[in-house]
């Protein structure tokens, strides 16, 4: 992708007229990266599972005018992952940006995690990104070009107990998105990943409901608020641009703060409250 001179807004971005996918788009961090792609004027293909939730957005999107298709699709199908891919390339032509976001969490203690749901876990954070990586991918190496990027988690760098498989999940996210950057990278493909802390999410919305919940969340943060899905997608958007072109195999934790915050959570008299 060829960098073009900045013109204001989201334009400078270089994505217009660029084939873009989003994985998990029918809500949350996902339909906010389509949104920013689709106003950058990127063509955007938003995959779901929930075939509804997908056309809500894609339609909401070209009610602004926008290039937008949904794709029904469960991430953790190979064949469903590839039927994906040819549709995507038929409708809006060959993509050169992947965002690797769909995911989910099922609970559970690693004494007596169900196998069954870590599986599951595992199949979708992990193995259905790498699935969409290679058939989206497949046409990024073609051309030579292209940016993956890959939304993990501060969970994939700290232990989040009783999440089940997720914190392991999102590890391996990590560690497959750097040896996509090094096997890839020759072929003119780039592969990064974003960590994202605490997200204000419809799955964590009643969460907040909770008297008192937000500020104490927002207090272990540097910031001293929750992010919201708009703070996940400016940092997507700049990864899949060419304006990151030199940006290859990193990893941008945007927590607010969060992960610095150690030190000050212990206590020390006269130094913090």
């Amino acid at each position: 992708m060829t960098a073009t001179p900045s013109s204001g807004g989201t334009h400078w971005l270089g994505l217009a007229g660029e084939t873009c996918v989003v994985s998990g788009a029918g809500s949350g961090i996902g339909a906010a990266i389509a949104r920013g792609l689709a106003q950058a004027g990127a063509r955007v293909a938003l995959l779901d599972r929930d075939a509804e939730a997908g056309e809500a957005q894609a339609a909401a999107l070209r009610a602004q005018g926008a290039t937008a298709l949904a794709v029904p699709c469960d991430i953790a199908d190979a064949a469903a992952v590839a039927a994906a891919a040819r549709t995507v390339e038929a409708e809006l032509g060959a993509p050169s940006v992947l965002v690797n976001n769909a995911g989910l969490l099922r609970a559970g203690a690693l004494a007596d995690v169900d196998l069954a749901q870590w599986n599951e876990v595992l199949s979708i954070n992990l193995t259905g990104y790498l699935l969409c990586a290679r058939a989206f991918g497949a046409a990024m190496r073609a051309a030579g070009r292209g940016s993956i990027v890959h939304v993990a988690s501060i969970a994939g760098l700290f232990p989040q107990t009783g999440s089940g498989a997720y914190s392991a999940s999102k590890a391996g996210v990590l560690l497959m998105s750097r040896q996509l950057a090094v096997e890839w990278g020759p072929q003119g493909v780039r592969s990064n990943a974003i960590c994202p802390g605490m997200i204000r999410t419809a799955l964590s919305a009643k969460f907040y409901e909770e008297p008192g919940f937000e500020a104490r969340r927002a207090a272990v943060t540097a910031s001293r608020r929750i992010g919201e899905p708009q703070d996940i997608a400016d940092v997507a958007l700049f990864l899949a641009s060419p304006r990151s072109g030199y940006v290859n195999g990193a990893e941008i934790v945007v927590d607010g703060g969060m992960s610095s915050m150690l030190m000050d959570m212990v206590p020390r008299p006269g130094f913090n409250g």
